[in-house]
């Protein structure tokens, strides 16, 4: 219930937004007609459209996005009839004749004619394919959540609640708009002055959407961002981790539930598929994680130990690995990974997240323990409790009837990006660079999927960061469109990680680091040289910072010296 009422207050949030102006005009183009017989059935028609096509748009991959485009044009022609029915009662008795005929009049006919529901759902349902709001906090929230969980009822009414909070704002000005009119058109007869002035916004509203002014200009020039008031509501709303039980060693386990199918695996790495079934009389640690996730690989070195130590006493450990970005579905990347981290055991691969959702499960990563029947018996989210969890580890092995165990807890020797984080309180926040979560951006507003120039501000605070030079930003990623681009962050911590990929092409694009100016020295990362010098090769996560002493502020700046590089996200330690 909270996120669905977050929901519906960022989208009546969006009439702040600049990029509700281009759909303005068609929706006051019948602001002076009744509207529960006009007014209403547009609106409902472009909340229905845009929940369709935003969920297909973030769960069905590029050739939704392609249909969407022509839809665009095909809204566009639709709505360039109208604002010329709007100019003249000439052209819209002509334009109205074949519709007429097919008894579907997508235009008013007369001044006298009020014009049926069927008609405004059809305008609604043409305004719903030309509208793309800017993607704020809350919008990106529900759009990462749709592409995670895929198509589900559950999806599709999130979107259909934020296209309901934007009807609920459009209708209050409509209602304000058509008293306005009704006045003017009273007390100073200007009712064919101001249809034909609709006819020229609404014309204006089509030829700025066919040039991309909706997504680009106004963006830009937006007087009034609701994006801190977005981030204010997510914060209040957004649950935190759920606890992790207390209990001593050696107290009773309860039972969280039974082990579910593993039919929806999508492919196995260092094994055949394995079964719930084939998995009774053996103790399971189910590891959700995902290649790319900093708090995965620094739990790993812990999860890789309990295999080794445990595996001849009956323990077995599955990994599912759930993608968190595009690149970490691909099979040959994900092989790559666990061959690089030494993961030998069996690995499931969830790209469709159906074991996700089959466990309920939201975090990475997320360990659960299941006994030799098959039941849930504990749990723990993200890292730390390694001493706990081998004591759960233990104790079901015992209650499985294996003895001479070995002793003590394991103690492995990470290095690099498997290290355990500096424990740093105020070390800065994972930080996406696509516009869907990015956050703390500065240098202007972020311009989606369209190339943009951009220059870092003079003065960075804490957790700010820019981009510099030509870059395209994507949901997910921004892709860097000529050489010597730059990614620039003032961040604190100990260590500083960024998800980087090549081009399509996969060539190698080298980059150079500097923290404060300069080369890092001993602070470099795994991934940089003293001279800050590395290169992208594949899609994963590089350390390019770690301080040889102390977790203080620093500015951080990549400079990439050939084009091509994707940047995804930013992790600190």
């Amino acid at each position: 219930m909270l996120v669905l009422i977050l929901a519906y207050l960022g989208g009546v949030l969006t009439i702040l937004s600049p990029c509700i102006l281009p759909v303005l005009p068609f929706v006051f183009a019948r602001a002076d007609r009744p509207f529960l017989r006009n007014g209403l059935p547009m609106l409902l028609g472009m909340a229905l459209t845009f929940a369709l096509v935003a969920t297909l748009a973030a769960v069905g991959g590029g050739w939704a996005v392609r249909a969407n485009q022509y839809g665009r044009w095909v809204a566009l022609i639709v709505l360039a009839l109208l604002g010329l029915t709007l100019l003249s009662s000439r052209i819209a008795d002509w334009i109205a004749r074949p519709f007429v005929a097919l008894g579907n009049r997508l235009t008013q006919r007369a001044e006298s004619d009020q014009g049926s529901a069927l008609s405004a759902a059809g305008l609604g349902i043409a305004t719903g394919l030309l509208w793309a709001p800017c993607a704020g906090p809350i919008l990106g929230l529900l759009l990462t959540g749709a592409a995670l969980n895929g198509a589900s009822v559950q999806t599709t009414l999130l979107l259909l609640t934020y296209a309901a909070g934007a009807a609920t704002s459009l209708a209050l000005a409509l209602l304000v708009g058509g008293k306005v009119f009704a006045l003017m058109k009273r007390s100073l007869g200007a009712g064919e002055w101001v249809r034909r002035v609709l006819g020229v916004l609404v014309l204006a509203g089509v030829a700025a959407i066919a040039l991309g002014l909706d997504t680009g200009l106004l963006t830009r020039v937006s007087l009034a961002s609701t994006g801190g008031i977005e981030q204010r509501l997510v914060d209040a709303v957004t649950p935190p981790p759920a606890p992790q039980p207390e209990r001593k060693a050696g107290e009773a386990l309860p039972v969280e539930g039974q082990l579910p199918s593993l039919a929806g695996a999508t492919a196995w790495i260092n094994s055949t598929p394995l079964t719930a079934a084939s998995l009774r009389g053996k103790v399971v640690l189910v590891d959700f994680w995902t290649y790319s996730c900093i708090n995965c690989i620094r739990a790993l070195p812990y999860v890789r130990a309990w295999a080794d130590k445990y595996k001849d006493h009956g323990l077995v450990i599955l990994g599912v690995h759930a993608p968190e970005f595009a690149f970490e579905k691909d099979l040959g990347n994900v092989r790559r990974a666990v061959q690089d981290l030494g993961v030998n055991y069996p690995v499931a691969l969830d790209n469709d997240y159906a074991i996700w959702q089959g466990f309920n499960n939201r975090y990475w990563p997320a360990h659960y323990f299941i006994d030799t029947q098959g039941r849930i018996r504990h749990h723990h989210f993200g890292e730390g409790g390694y001493a706990q969890s081998e004591d759960v580890i233990r104790q079901l092995l015992t209650e499985a009837g294996q003895k001479d165990l070995p002793g003590g807890y394991v103690q492995p020797d990470a290095k690099g990006a498997e290290a355990a984080d500096s424990q740093a309180a105020d070390r800065s926040p994972e930080t996406y660079v696509g516009y869907a979560r990015a956050q703390n951006f500065v240098g202007g507003p972020l311009i989606r999927n369209d190339r943009e120039t951009y220059r870092v501000p003079a003065t960075l605070r804490a957790n700010q960061w820019s981009f510099d030079g030509a870059w395209t930003v994507g949901s997910e990623d921004a892709r860097l469109d000529a050489a010597g681009g730059r990614i620039v962050y003032r961040f604190r911590g100990r260590d500083l990680h960024l998800v980087l990929g090549p081009g399509a092409d996969g060539k190698p694009v080298r980059f150079r680091v500097r923290i404060d100016g300069k080369a890092p020295g001993a602070d470099h990362g795994m991934d940089t040289d003293a001279g800050g010098n590395g290169t992208v090769t594949t899609q994963r996560l590089y350390q390019l910072v770690r301080q040889a002493q102390g977790t203080g502020e620093r500015q951080f700046e990549i400079e990439f010296l050939d084009p091509d590089v994707r940047a995804y996200a930013f992790t600190f330690g």
